[in-house]
């Protein structure tokens, strides 16, 4: 991802956000997204490993967990629906599995 330091800071603090509101474990998550605890751990702390498409489809699952479990997501300030546009322009984004997951 080509996000400055402060973005980057900022990005990993609204997604441990939204996973700490989501009421979720690491666990879950992996399995929801067919992800390894090391691509869930590179990812929700944007390490430079992690790749886009794996951070919007965190950042999406997290929302819809929080959403599904009743609660409001907190807002992502670069993660953007703006940023989704362009983004989408440059890599395939995946979607995000939904209600097969809800409690």
């Amino acid at each position: 991802m080509s996000l400055n330091d402060e973005q980057r800071a900022r990005t990993k603090d609204e997604l441990l956000a939204n996973f700490r509101l989501a009421s979720t474990t690491p666990e879950e998550v992996q399995a929801h997204l067919d992800f390894t605890s090391q691509q869930f751990d590179d990812t929700i702390n944007l390490r430079e490993q992690c790749t886009p498409q794996d951070v919007w489809l965190l950042r999406d699952h997290l929302e819809m967990l929080v959403q599904a479990r009743g609660g409001t997501p907190a807002p992502y300030s670069v993660l953007t629906r703006r940023a989704r546009l362009a983004a989408a322009l440059w890599f395939p984004l995946r979607r995000a599995p939904g209600g097969e997951h809800r409690p």
